[in-house]
């Protein structure tokens, strides 16, 4: 029953994860302001930090089933 949960939390982060780094490349290569009111770059950077974090903790969740 755990690695049911595992696989889901895993399939749910990274989804999300690639899904934003996915956002933040096209907005990025489009020269388009990935948060309105905020320093591009830092938008840019948080995304991609964030983005990367959360396909990190999909990719652990999967090594734990």
């Amino acid at each position: 029953m755990e690695n049911v949960t595992a696989v889901f939390a895993g399939t749910a982060f990274a989804l999300f994860g690639a899904a934003l780094l996915v956002w933040t490349g096209a907005r990025t290569l489009h020269r388009a302001p990935v948060a309105h009111g905020v320093s591009p770059v830092a938008s840019t950077a948080l995304a991609t930090l964030f983005g990367a974090t959360f396909l990190v903790v999909g990719v652990w969740c999967f090594t734990r089933v």
